[in-house]
Order: C-alpha cells, then sequence, then structure tokens
C-alpha cells in the first residue's frame, strides 16, 4: 500500500454511527459471493490479512485490495480461533440458507412429514451456525450444544406440529404463519441456552 497510515482492519471499514455505514458493513459481512471463493482466495486473503496485523508493508496491495481480502477472510475464518469455519456456517451462507429453508417451511407445510423434517432441518442449521460462529473467549461444550439443539428441536416441532392440528380447518393463511411461530418458539430455547454463560 503506497499510504503512509495503516489502515485499522480490525475496525469495520464504514463509519457506524451512520445507517449506511452499518448497512455497508452488514451488506459486505453477509455477502453470498463470498460463498464462491476458492480455497486458494481464502488462504491467500488470510495471508494477507495476517501478514497486515503483524505490520509488513504490502506494497503491492491498494485499500481496496486489503478491504477485499480482509472481508473474503472475516467470511470464512473464525474471529478468534482463527480456524476456516464450515461453509453452511459462515454469515455469508445467512441469506441463501434461510432464504431456502423457510420457502421450504412455507411450501411444504402440509404434511407431518415435511412440518418434521424442514424443522428439523432448520435446527440442524441453526446448531451449525452455532457452533461456528461461538465465542473463543467462552467456548460452547458439546453437551451444551447438544441441549440447545435437542431443546429446541423439541420446541419446534411440538409447536408446529400442535398448532398445525389446531389450524387444520383455518384458511391457508393461518396455516402458513405456524413455521414461523414454531421458529420464535425454538429460538425463545436456543438463544438462552447457547448465551447462558
Amino acid at each position: 500500500m503506497a499510504s503512509d497510515k495503516r489502515i485499522n482492519i480490525d475496525e469495520p471499514r464504514w463509519d457506524q454511527s451512520t445507517y449506511w455505514g452499518r448497512a455497508k458493513h452488514f451488506f459486505v459481512t453477509t455477502n453470498p459471493l463470498n460463498l464462491l471463493c476458492t480455497s486458494e482466495e481464502l488462504d491467500k486473503s488470510k495471508d494477507v490479512v495476517t501478514r497486515y496485523r503483524r505490520g509488513e508493508t504490502l506494497t503491492d496491495l491498494s485499500e481496496d485490495d486489503l478491504w477485499r481480502a480482509k472481508s473474503i477472510y472475516d467470511s470464512a475464518f473464525h474471529p478468534d480461533t482463527g480456524e476456516k469455519m464450515v461453509l453452511i456456517g459462515r454469515m455469508s451462507a445467512q441469506v441463501p440458507m434461510n432464504m431456502t429453508i423457510t420457502g421450504c417451511m412455507l411450501t411444504f407445510y402440509k404434511s407431518t412429514q415435511a412440518v418434521v423434517f424442514w424443522q428439523w432441518f432448520n435446527q440442524s442449521f441453526n446448531a451449525v451456525v452455532n457452533y461456528s460462529n461461538r465465542s473463543g473467549d467462552s467456548p460452547i461444550s458439546v453437551s451444551q450444544l447438544a441441549t440447545s439443539y435437542v431443546l429446541a428441536t423439541g420446541g419446534a416441532l411440538g409447536t408446529a406440529l400442535g398448532l398445525n392440528s389446531l389450524v387444520k380447518k383455518a384458511p391457508p393463511l393461518i396455516g402458513r404463519l405456524v413455521p414461523f411461530v414454531a421458529v420464535a418458539a425454538a429460538n425463545c430455547v436456543n438463544i438462552p441456552m447457547m448465551r447462558m454463560k
């Protein structure tokens, strides 16, 4: 980088006191295109970020290149442990995964098998995200993760199946709201269990 002023890449690029600054930061953090990065691109980005944090001067890199490497690095590597996260546990997978899961829960809400499968799939996805994005300072134990997973899945299934039996004769719109209520019930269990420490 040609500039004499070192950029603090451990702070967000945009001003977080403004709406647009927070929106840009969020869009970069959750950019689904980062899922398409190859292992070589991920490793190169990790190398750039690691070298820059050590204080090395990277003369062949523009400011935009540095920020791009940082966004790719942040999208794939755990901020505390530095380990590469599983693909579907990354923040960049949130939009495509949640759109798919939500669409399927809204489409396949009539049969018991479909409700069970999609509620289980959603809670399994949430467990992967929780594990992938766990705090490095306060690690989640396997028993805590398993307890949260079982309780959240049970809560979602119980709520979805119970409400589906109650709304069988209601208009279809009411039946389509059941997945949202079931997910909310599961989150009422999951979030406190995962943040207990």
